[in-house]
């Protein structure tokens, strides 16, 4: 089989999904809404800046947690 042959026949497999479709349209919106998620709750927004910003921030939040905080 050639690449044109291997596109043509996914081609013509997703042209003739009816229930696919959907489900692929439900599993792009659960992505969506899961990296967004991610980002929102679990990515510190102050962790930007240098490394050495990076470093502090990290150290800082890991003595809080541990119960040292000044």
């Amino acid at each position: 089989m050639s690449i044109r042959g291997i596109y043509a026949f996914y081609r013509d497999g997703f042209r003739a999904m009816t229930l696919g479709r959907v489900l692929w349209a439900v599993i792009g919106v659960k992505l969506v809404v899961i990296f967004a998620v991610l980002r929102v709750f679990f990515f510190s927004p102050h962790l930007q800046g240098s490394d050495q910003d990076k470093s502090r921030a990290v150290s800082a939040e890991l003595i809080e947690r541990m119960g040292y905080g000044y």
